[in-house]
């Protein structure tokens, strides 16, 4: 059997006509007839039979028809990259960052993107720092975006905006119009930790544990934004990156940053000697002014 006798026959089991079978193929009657006749011919028995002046699949076409479903499940993997590549000719854009440069800011910077771009493709992803160092020197990713400096030899490492981090209370907790708090405010409050062994967990660990009584640290999360979640469902306080903090305040909590301040900045990553395509170029310039404003707001 050849590919196009399948395709007749498929048809003819879901429509039973000739002509719906002819029409959904883009094909004359007289040709899927054609082919319908020449399958039998080949196979050397019945598919269908004219009852009524419908088709009516026989025995053996409801058994080939099980088969035949494989098949055509099969081709559509084909049929997607085929559809794929027809509509893109440019190779996507694969964006890999932490998850707190997920959750507003590069979702409205692909989005101010695609206004320029609309028939770039795109693929983004989440995970930690490390992962991001790990995916693009596989060459799985173009471009990575980070709180985080990795500080490795192979990569490109560039400032595109500096923030700095913020205590996350439950609402009502801060006083009216409190534009700071004090580190020394958080000696013995209940607070929600970090897990993470990066440079500026380490230094926040450090100075809260220097605090006396130092803050009571019960739970531990993995992400800024279970601190936040945590902090919403009551369990105390938690200090955070300044991305994660502005939703943070969208939804009702209080927010502030620390006296004095720390420092974090935002990074992009990229591997050395790598040429960015002008889709990728656009980005970064778009992240940048779409995080000094967030920043800045």
């Amino acid at each position: 059997m050849r590919l196009r006798h399948i395709e007749v026959i498929q048809a003819l089991l879901q429509t039973s006509h000739l002509g719906t079978a002819g029409e959904l193929l883009r094909l004359p009657v007289a040709e899927v007839e054609a082919i319908l006749r020449d399958a039998e011919d080949q196979l050397g028995f019945m598919l269908f039979a004219s009852v009524r002046g419908r088709l009516q699949a026989t025995r053996e076409a409801r058994e080939l028809q099980v088969e035949i479903a494989r098949v055509y499940e099969a081709f559509e993997p084909v049929q997607r990259l085929a559809s794929s590549l027809k509509q893109y000719q440019a190779p996507p854009l694969r964006i890999i960052c932490t998850p707190p440069l997920a959750q507003q800011l590069l979702p409205q910077s692909i989005a101010n993107l695609r206004r320029n771009f609309p028939d770039a493709p795109c693929n983004l992803a989440s995970q930690p720092t490390r992962e991001i160092v790990k995916s693009l020197l596989l060459r799985e990713s173009d471009l990575g975006l980070s709180l985080h400096n990795p500080d490795h030899g192979d990569l490109n490492c560039e400032v595109l905006a500096q923030g700095k981090l913020q205590l996350l209370a439950p609402h009502g907790w801060l006083q009216p119009k409190q534009k700071y708090l004090s580190v020394q405010e958080l000696a013995g409050q209940s607070m929600v930790g970090l897990e993470g062994h990066d440079p500026l967990s380490v230094m926040l660990d450090s100075k809260l544990q220097a605090l006396r009584p130092a803050p009571v640290i019960q739970i531990r999360v993995q992400t800024h934004q279970m601190m936040r979640s945590m902090v919403e469902a009551g369990e105390g306080l938690a200090i955070v990156d300044p991305f994660t903090a502005l939703g943070a305040r969208a939804g009702g909590l209080d927010v502030c940053p620390l006296s004095p301040p720390v420092p974090i900045t935002l990074y992009s990553l990229t591997l050395k000697n790598s040429t960015p395509s002008p889709a990728l170029q656009a980005l970064l310039e778009i992240v940048t002014e779409k995080a000094a404003a967030m920043l800045a707001g």
